[in-house]
């Protein structure tokens, strides 16, 4: 997770890292309201179990996003998802 979180805060987003778990916030894209200031997520390193225990970290609801020694790739989904502007990640519902 130090790696991870080293190659996150390289991309200039605000980085809480604990033993297990990093806190990325992107100051540069704002959230939906101002409860939530900014776009950010937990991420999270744990064993997948239906991959023999070995650690991935996952996002905060859970979703796959890749083995804990790939970090270069788990650093750019987190970097792509948290770089999306709302009116990018939620589809507009018309009337």
């Amino acid at each position: 997770m130090a790696a991870l979180a080293v190659n996150l805060s390289a991309r200039r987003l605000v980085i809480d890292r604990t033993v297990r778990a990093v806190r990325e916030v992107n100051k540069d894209v704002p959230e939906c309201c101002d409860e939530v200031r900014y776009v950010s997520d937990t991420v999270v390193c744990r064993p997948r179990e239906d991959d023999g225990g070995t650690p991935w970290v996952f996002t905060s609801w859970g979703a796959l996003i890749a083995s804990a020694d790939q970090v270069e790739d788990a650093a750019m989904y987190v970097y792509t998802y948290v770089s999306r502007r709302p009116e990018q990640a939620r589809p507009r519902v018309s009337s």
